[in-house]
């Protein structure tokens, strides 16, 4: 199985396959924007894209049925979580700006702390509370005046806001539980985001099914994009948070960060910024390297 022992893998070829597929998951956002540009609602992009992988997955869990049997519950928890997390970031990717939904996902530090606090019975330490006050001042300052910017606060943010929330359950989970078998995990994963993606699409944004013809145009380079290109780095993702020590994969999967806001800086240039919600992107940043930092040095030299 994929990924079957770590010992087979140093943990610098861990980190460096880590850190390229955190780079891979910045670009999230242009399958689900390119099938938007074509005239297909946000809401129903965010279904079709994450639909497509499961046209891969689906027919695989009947080969893999002793794996889903052994670890089923485990797969289903973890999976239905992160998917609630996956449906909320691809939803603020589509209705706010792309560097806001993936700065406010990355608010980790604060949800990090309530839940190691009141599900693992952890200490408030230092670094910790630093961090969060670190992160709420980046989120003050990335959420400054942003009607001035042409960009105001939608239901985007909201979903981007809590997107982290989930993913941090999502990722305790996965810790909880490092023998969950990763095709069924995934396939929980992108099925949940599927059906929480369909059912926002006709109840809440009460969209039409876009036309047939769309679709049609779009698939191949949907299906390119979310099963040929994010889906492997999903997996790889969720197997090596398995392995390595937290702090070390939240630090490397910030590569997501560089790379998310160098291609919508570049592709999408009208998506800008104040320098004071820069200055709050940065504090976010920081947040993260000083929840996670001192951990990973410690853990390492241990």
């Amino acid at each position: 199985m994929f990924f079957a022992s770590s010992k087979k893998y140093s943990e610098t070829s861990l980190s460096l396959a880590l850190f390229f597929c955190g780079g891979v998951w910045g670009l999230y956002w242009i399958p689900l924007r390119n099938v938007e540009s074509l005239g297909v609602s946000g809401a129903w992009s965010v279904f079709f894209v994450n639909a497509c992988p499961l046209i891969f997955l689906l027919p695989i869990l009947g080969f893999i049925y002793s794996d889903l049997k052994r670890e089923f519950w485990p797969s289903l928890a973890a999976g239905s979580v992160i998917g609630i997390a996956f449906t909320l970031y691809a939803s603020a990717l589509v209705e706010t700006t792309i560097l806001r939904a993936t700065l406010l996902f990355y608010l980790s530090p604060i949800w990090g702390t309530f839940i190691g606090i009141i599900w693992l019975g952890e200490k408030l330490t230092y670094n910790r509370n630093l961090s969060v006050l670190v992160a709420i001042f980046g989120l003050i300052l990335l959420l400054w005046d942003t009607e001035k910017s042409g960009y105001p606060l939608n239901i985007g943010d909201v979903f981007g806001f809590f997107c982290g929330i989930f993913w941090a359950i999502g990722s305790s989970l996965l810790n909880r539980w490092p023998k969950t078998p990763m095709l069924p995990l995934t396939t929980f994963v992108y099925l949940t985001t599927a059906i929480i993606s369909l059912i926002l699409a006709i109840f809440f944004y009460k969209e039409t099914f876009p036309q047939k013809a769309l679709l049609l145009s779009s698939f191949p380079s949907t299906f390119l994009w979310s099963t040929v290109i994010l889906l492997p780095s999903f997996v790889i993702v969720f197997k090596i948070s398995q392995i390595l020590f937290p702090g070390r994969v939240a630090i490397l999967l910030m590569s997501e960060v560089i790379v998310a806001i160098v291609s919508a800086s570049i592709l999408v240039p009208e998506e800008k910024m104040f320098f004071i919600q820069w200055i709050g992107a940065t504090a976010i940043i920081l947040a993260g390297l000083i929840e996670v930092l001192p951990s990973s040095i410690k853990k390492n030299r241990a």
